[in-house]
């Protein structure tokens, strides 16, 4: 089992935790709502988890471009 993070804008791969064991608690999972949970975390087949974060380049376009927040995606 591996947790693959990409960017939820631009689908960069930002990276990828390949642990055998680790609780969700370390990844921070149990602050999510489940809601957020259901949107950001992605359980696949072969037991790998796709989440969804925000890459280093689009959290500083958002950052200079505030209005940016209204669109799930900005980079098509």
């Amino acid at each position: 089992m591996a947790l693959h993070y990409y960017c939820r804008h631009c689908g960069t791969k930002v990276g990828t935790i390949d642990r055998v064991s680790i609780y969700s608690e370390q990844l921070g999972f149990h602050h999510l709502t489940e809601e957020e949970r259901l949107e950001m975390i992605a359980y696949q087949p072969n037991g790998d988890i796709h989440i969804k974060t925000i890459c280093e380049d689009c959290q500083e376009a958002l950052a200079r471009n505030p209005e940016l927040h209204q669109y799930e995606k900005f980079i098509h």
